[in-house]
């Protein structure tokens, strides 16, 4: 039995219809076919969009090896748990602790807890360090399995209330410290030290890209395991890890499902709208280091696009969501965001959903695409969304 929270009704916003396309109908915005109009060059469109995506990933993959230290085999090193796991700033309440869970009264007992190091690269920071809770026991030798990813200034042990409950469903649950976090951080300011040596050197990625190529070396991991349905794997994230999840899941198509929560924006959008500053007050080390460096009186959009472009080259322009967010058709995604988010602007969401809509669209899967603008709520993952994702990957996964 599983234990499921209740919620009220939660308003669903206008609908928006795609492009070019039949008639829509939303829950939430998540798009269903009423009906269709087939077209004779929906297919010579398929196969140029599968061009266009494969490209797009060649790119990005080079990019990422361009800041890396020398590559070296996968391979894993025993760890231990962490007994007291650093947190760079104070941790709120946690609404993962609302995540659907089976009924299993002495569940810690039964559950199995590895702890290891995944060598994805040479140097200190190629160390990732992994967290799998699964069940002891289980009828079935291959199970789906979901990775997470915390949020800002965080760390995986935070997320065990998740790994907790979705190994009591069959899951193997699986997270990670993100890069210059938990045990790959050494002070409460080792991510912002981070992000200013990066801006300064230019020869590291900390703000999700570095991160992006360890969870396509986790994938590589993932896959070769005999627990996992190497065809079952999920990726989910909050704030920072809701960003991690989305570029993981656009960069490597082993990640079947995924449902970035409160992570998903327009870059691009942000800087050319004048709704940069949230985002930027996140990190803003970074900006104001670039500022005196750029003999600036205050941070601009001068300056917000020349940071973003030197720590994470492309994120506001050709890999930014409108055209990283459609590429991960026809997979299953779920993106849940709150209606008054400062850092992941609705507005910026515009054009990356009408072309994810329409590349589900001609996948003739809309079904497998979902928005979720919870009103009311600003950047703050919620019980809702936690259910939410937690339906996704029963529906696509299990």
């Amino acid at each position: 039995m599983t234990h499921v929270p209740q919620f009220s009704h939660v308003r669903a916003l206008t609908p928006r219809t795609c492009p070019n396309s039949s008639q829509v109908v939303y829950k939430y915005r998540s798009p269903m076919i009423v009906s269709n109009k087939q077209s004779t060059t929906v297919s010579a469109d398929r196969n140029m969009e599968s061009l266009d995506a494969a490209k797009l990933r060649s790119d990005f993959v080079h990019v990422l090896r361009s800041r890396r230290s020398s590559e070296v085999p996968l391979y894993v090193e025993l760890g231990k748990p962490v007994a007291d796991p650093l947190y760079q700033e104070t941790p709120l309440p946690r609404a993962m602790q609302s995540c659907p869970k089976a009924d299993i009264p002495n569940l810690k007992d039964l559950l199995k807890e590895e702890n290891f190091y995944l060598i994805t690269e040479s140097g200190e920071q190629g160390r990732l360090p992994v967290l799998i809770l699964s069940m002891k026991e289980s009828k079935h030798p291959k199970r789906p399995a979901v990775v997470f990813l915390h949020s800002t200034n965080k760390c995986k042990e935070w997320l065990r209330p998740l790994l907790e409950a979705y190994a009591s469903r069959g899951y193997v649950a699986v997270a990670i410290d993100s890069r210059y976090h938990g045990e790959r951080a050494s002070s409460k300011t080792t991510y912002r030290d981070a992000l200013v040596s990066s801006w300064k050197k230019g020869d590291t990625m900390p703000f999700l890209f570095d991160t992006a190529w360890d969870l396509i070396k986790l994938a590589d991991h993932l896959t070769q395991r005999e627990d996992i349905d190497p065809l079952r794997i999920g990726i989910t994230g909050e704030s920072l890890g809701g960003m991690h999840a989305w570029f993981a899941a656009s960069a490597d198509t082993r990640y079947a499902v995924a449902a970035p929560i409160i992570g998903v924006q327009g870059f691009r959008w942000a800087i050319d709208h004048d709704k940069w500053q949230a985002r930027v007050d996140s990190i803003k080390a970074v900006f104001e280091e670039a500022r005196i460096d750029l003999g600036k009186n205050e941070i601009d959009k001068e300056v917000v696009e020349k940071v973003w472009d030197r720590i994470a080259p492309g994120l506001a322009s050709q890999f930014d969501s409108p055209y990283t967010i459609p590429i991960i058709a026809p997979r299953p995604l779920l993106i849940v965001n709150g209606e008054k988010d400062p850092r992941c602007p609705i507005g910026g969401l515009e054009i990356p959903i009408s072309r994810a809509c329409k590349a589900y669209e001609e996948a003739r899967c809309l079904d497998s695409f979902k928005v979720i603008e919870e009103p009311g709520i600003g950047h703050q993952m919620t019980s809702l969304m936690v259910k939410e994702a937690s339906d996704w990957f029963d529906k696509f996964l299990k």
